[in-house]
C-alpha cells in the first residue's frame, strides 16, 4: 500500500537521513520524496510517499523519537478521503467534482452536498449523491450553521469544501474544521475581497483574472493559499463576460487544490503553504 508521510519542524543537520534511516530499517520503499527548508524561519517541510506494509502507530513513534521534540508529523494511506461539499445556486465548480467522483478521478469520496437552496438537487442526485436542503429562510446566522454543523457531523468528513458556498461562515463554525474547511474564491487573492468581484475587476480594468483555493480562517478570505490560477482579459470584455470566463478558472483551480491536499502536497506554516507540485 502507498502512504504519504508529510513532516515540518525547525530545521537542523540530517533530518532527512533520520526519516528515510527508519524507514529502511521497516522495509519500506521510497517512492518519491521532496523537501524545503524556509531560510527565514529556518523551518524544514519534508513530503515522502513510500510503499509497503507499516504499522502507522509503531512507525509515528520511530519517526516522532527522530525528529525534534515539535516536529508535526501526518501518516496518512492513498485512500480516497471523505469529503462534503457546500453549494448555494451555482453549478460550475459542485458539477465539475461531482463529474470527476463519478469517474473516480478526485480522490475522495463525495458523502454528500448539503445546500441552503434546492436549485442542485437534480444534478447531485442524479450522479448518485445523496443532497440536503437546509434552508437559511426566517433563520438566524448561528440557528442556521447550527443545522448546518449537524448535518456535517452526521457524515463524519475529512475535509468540507466550499462549492461556491455563497454565505459567510462565523468563525466558531470555522472552528470546527482547522485545515479541512477548503473554499475557492473567484478572483486573484488577496485582490477584489469580497462581493462581485468581477464588477470590480472590470471597473478596475484589469488585464487578468484569476482563482484562489484557499483554506478558511476566521478571517474573510484571508486563510493559507493552496493554488491559483489566471487567465488574461482585456477591455472587450465586459463584467459578465469575465464572469464567465472566470468560473472555468474557478472549477479548475479548486479540483487541482483538492487533489493536492488529498494526497498530502500541502503544508500549513502560519498563514502560507508549501505546495510539493
Amino acid at each position: 500500500m502507498i502512504h504519504f508521510l508529510l513532516i515540518d519542524c525547525p530545521d537542523e543537520p540530517g533530518l532527512v537521513y533520520r526519516v528515510t534511516e527508519v524507514l529502511y530499517r521497516y522495509g519500506l520503499n521510497v517512492l518519491r520524496n521532496g523537501e524545503f527548508v524556509d531560510r527565514h524561519d529556518q523551518h524544514f517541510f519534508m513530503r515522502t510517499e513510500f510503499d509497503g506494509p507499516c504499522e502507522p502507530k509503531t512507525l509515528l513513534q520511530e519517526l516522532r523519537a527522530a525528529l525534534p521534540p515539535t516536529a508535526r508529523v501526518r501518516l496518512r494511506n492513498d485512500q480516497p478521503r471523505r469529503i462534503v461539499l457546500l453549494a448555494t445556486k451555482e453549478h460550475h465548480c459542485l458539477s465539475e467534482l461531482l463529474v470527476r467522483h463519478f469517474f473516480g478521478q478526485l480522490h475522495a469520496e463525495i458523502l454528500a452536498v448539503v445546500s441552503n437552496h434546492d436549485t442542485l438537487r437534480a444534478i447531485t442526485e442524479k450522479l448518485g449523491v445523496p443532497y440536503h436542503h437546509l434552508s437559511a429562510e426566517g433563520l438566524s446566522r448561528e440557528a442556521h450553521e447550527a443545522a448546518l454543523l449537524t448535518q456535517i457531523e452526521y457524515y463524519q468528513p475529512e475535509f468540507v469544501v466550499l462549492a461556491r458556498y455563497m454565505r459567510i461562515l462565523s468563525s466558531e463554525f470555522v472552528a470546527h474544521f482547522p485545515e479541512r474547511l477548503i473554499n475557492i474564491h473567484h478572483s486573484f487573492l488577496p485582490a477584489f475581497i469580497g462581493a462581485s468581484p468581477y464588477a470590480q475587476a472590470y471597473e478596475r480594468g484589469v488585464k487578468s483574472i484569476g482563482a484562489t483555493a484557499h483554506f478558511v480562517t476566521d478571517q474573510l478570505d484571508q486563510g493559507p493559499i493552496i493554488a491559483q490560477s489566471v487567465i488574461p482579459t482585456d477591455h472587450t470584455q465586459s463584467a459578465r463576460d469575465m464572469a464567465q470566463a472566470g468560473r472555468d478558472v474557478e472549477k479548475l483551480t479548486l479540483a487541482r487544490a483538492l487533489t493536492l491536499v488529498f494526497r498530502e502536497q500541502v503544508a500549513v506554516h502560519r498563514n502560507r503553504t508549501i505546495v510539493f507540485e
